[in-house]
């Protein structure tokens, strides 16, 4: 069970490192240039996203984020027991990931000055983001095709990034360790707890839509790998 629970924390720290430290290079390289800031922050985030699930997938299942681990211990692919270990993993994994990024660029360590995000376009465009994600994750588990996740997730948050107006934390591992940072990628720990509801309740969403399409998981049905910002 160690290795599982290391490798998730693995995952969520660099995950949430690349987020956090692409948002910091790229206000330094291209400062008052939102867009170039974001399309630097996204195609960073995709880039590692599917190298950990691809590196990391054979030891945890690469979940990375508390929303997929709980749609995942609904419908019965992995234990309560299990996914309560990874929860923890994932979140202190996310918290050491910013620590990490600002530790690099020479910043203090935990920062509390994170951009207020809120408004129900924002929670509505989280519930989509997240949804999105733990369906695409869902239907290619099911439906026998989990090695393309590494390509596919990446893909769809790649999208989410920029069609959503939440931008896509879509994880709230992810979310409680961009509350630390103040940079381009932060969020406002006041923001948080709306952007975790939202994350869970997209996750639901998903796990609905996934009923109505492919019907009942069946018994013994694979673990798929996952992972989201």
């Amino acid at each position: 069970m160690i290795r599982p629970l290391v490798a998730e924390a693995l995952g969520a720290c660099l995950l949430v490192a690349t987020v956090v430290g692409s948002g910091v290079m790229a206000q330094e390289l291209a400062p008052e240039q939102v867009l170039l800031q974001l399309l630097c922050n996204a195609l960073a985030t995709v880039a590692v996203l599917g190298v950990l699930i691809a590196m990391l997938a054979p030891i945890c299942g690469a979940h990375f984020n508390p929303a997929v681990t709980v749609a995942d211990a609904i419908r019965g692919g992995t234990r309560w027991s299990t996914a309560c270990g990874y929860i923890a993993a994932q979140v202190a994994g996310g918290c050491a990931g910013t620590v990490l990024a600002h530790a690099m660029f020479g910043q203090r360590l935990v920062q509390w000055t994170g951009q207020v995000r809120d408004g129900a376009g924002v929670w509505l465009g989280e519930v989509v983001a997240t949804a999105g994600l733990v369906l695409v994750i869902i239907v290619l588990a099911q439906t026998r095709r989990a090695p393309l996740v590494a390509a596919a997730v990446p893909a769809w948050i790649l999208a989410a990034y920029f069609f959503t107006s939440s931008t896509s934390f879509a994880n709230p591992a992810v979310t409680i360790g961009r509350a630390l940072t103040g940079s381009f990628a932060g969020i406002a720990p006041a923001s948080v707890p709306a952007f975790v509801l939202a994350e869970f309740a997209g996750s639901a969403v998903a796990i609905g839509l996934a009923r109505v399409l492919l019907g009942k998981p069946p018994r013994g049905e694979p673990k798929g790998s996952a992972g989201a910002v």
